[in-house]
């Protein structure tokens, strides 16, 4: 699981989230991200990360648009999902 901080106003995230949101889809579709969303406080988001390891996250926060224009701040919390819904 990934958190996102916001670093600045919403406006100035705003201006990047056209990208942001293409890049979220595209990390989607390939599987790397299989639930994301804006926190209900509007001070970042969580983002639920498919099966992979520490590098692959790390590569996949490098990416992301918000994170290159040093708008947000990551932290990865690693977690045994052990127990799932079916179909997941």
């Amino acid at each position: 699981m990934l958190t996102s901080s916001y670093l600045q106003p919403l406006d100035v995230i705003e201006q990047t989230r056209p990208a942001h949101i293409a890049w979220l889809k595209d990390e989607v579709q390939a599987g790397r991200i299989v639930l994301a969303g804006r926190q209900e406080s509007q001070n970042g988001a969580v983002l639920i990360a498919g099966d992979i390891g520490v590098e692959q996250a790390e590569k996949l926060i490098a990416a992301d648009p918000y994170q290159r224009a040093g708008l947000v701040r990551y932290e990865r919390l690693g977690f045994n999902g052990a127990f799932r819904a079916p179909g997941l």
